[in-house]
């Protein structure tokens, strides 16, 4: 990969922790270095963790790491991996923009861990690249960088530029480096060394299949579910989806009836609904536009569903949620309700 030694010289990866960053993702992504050393008995590789202004950072689980340094005594690493987490633009200051940008017109390699790819994008440094973000982040991403070449892969390399979906994805994404730098025995045996009895591939699905995830297994409601999650801007009638499963109105209401419990424009609002809501936590996109990037004719109707299904209206959602950020106190959101609404 451009800009990464494969020589025998030791790689110096630099970790920069933001405020709740994703400690599995963070762990996935640096135990593979101390286990390379270990199984190989020599230093392939040293790091050290930076934040921006040299204090503590606390991960989204609550827990405090004390870093090496801050960002401006990082000098020129072979690898800057950024490691965000929850709320990745709230933690994206002008400096670490600033700084990013002279890393990267200095030839450093970054990577986006989880939601670090935000940063990444933030600077202007994935134009023109291919990227990926954890799945449920993506319809956020999509929104604010609408021109980037997102993909749902669990990690992208693209020349000088790294992103990873995070979580354990990002164990796979080091097994990776560590097979293309010291060879497929070293990376087999870091990966045994974790249990883990397959790396996956780049392009592997971030998401479990659809079958699991929804757990049923008629190939026909299937098929509907996923037309359904692959047009939520513009919702198809319940006509035009079963015409594309190839069954009768009929036939798809009993599906849904029968596997779901539901009817399918009840699934159907349900699922605008969480997108809604996953936008109005990670964008600052009016209400208006994700009533409309959600299918909603208006924001008024949006609002009306969205009260039904949670309790409250997108406006208070979001100040609660901005609140209880600032307090550090999780807040806590019921599931879409169960009777009929209309989508």
């Amino acid at each position: 990969m451009a800009g990464i030694s494969t020589t025998g010289a030791p790689q110096e990866y630099c970790y920069v922790l933001l405020p709740r960053f994703s400690m599995l993702a963070f762990t996935g992504a640096i135990e593979p270095l101390r286990a390379a050393n270990s199984v190989s008995g020599l230093d392939f590789y040293r790091w050290r963790l930076a934040s921006i202004d040299g204090q503590p950072v606390t991960a989204s689980n609550g827990i405090p790491l004390v870093p090496d340094c801050s960002i401006d005594e990082v000098e020129r690493p072979d690898l800057i991996l950024i490691c965000a987490g929850m709320e990745p633009m709230e933690t994206l200051t002008p400096p670490l923009i600033n700084w990013l940008r002279r890393k990267a017109r200095h030839g450093v390699p970054l990577a986006g861990i989880g939601t670090g790819a935000y940063g990444m994008a933030k600077a202007g440094l994935l134009d023109g690249y291919r990227c990926t973000v954890h799945w449920e982040n993506m319809a956020g991403f999509q929104e604010i960088f609408p021109r980037l070449h997102v993909t749902a892969n669990l990690f992208e390399i693209d020349r000088d530029r790294i992103t990873c979906a995070g979580g354990t994805a990002s164990l796979d994404l080091l097994l990776h480096l560590i097979g293309e730098q010291h060879g497929g025995d070293l990376r087999a045996a870091v990966s045994e060394w974790f249990l883990h009895t397959m790396a996956r591939p780049s392009d592997a699905p971030q998401r479990m299949e659809l079958r699991q995830r929804v757990g049923v297994s008629h190939s026909r409601l299937l098929s509907a579910i996923a037309e359904i999650e692959a047009n939520i801007a513009e919702p198809l009638s319940r006509a035009e989806l079963a015409d594309r499963v190839g069954i009768s109105a009929r036939q798809l209401e009993r599906l849904f009836r029968v596997h779901l419990n539901c009817t399918p424009s009840r699934y159907y609002l349900d699922v605008r609904l969480k997108r809604a809501k996953i936008l109005l936590s990670q964008t600052s996109l009016s209400i208006l536009e994700i009533a409309i990037a959600c299918g909603f004719a208006s924001a008024s109707h949006f609002a009306k569903c969205y009260r039904a299904a949670f309790g409250r209206p997108p406006r208070q959602e979001r100040a609660d949620e901005v609140r209880a950020r600032r307090s550090g106190v999780p807040m806590v959101s019921r599931a879409p309700a169960e009777e009929e609404a209309v989508g």
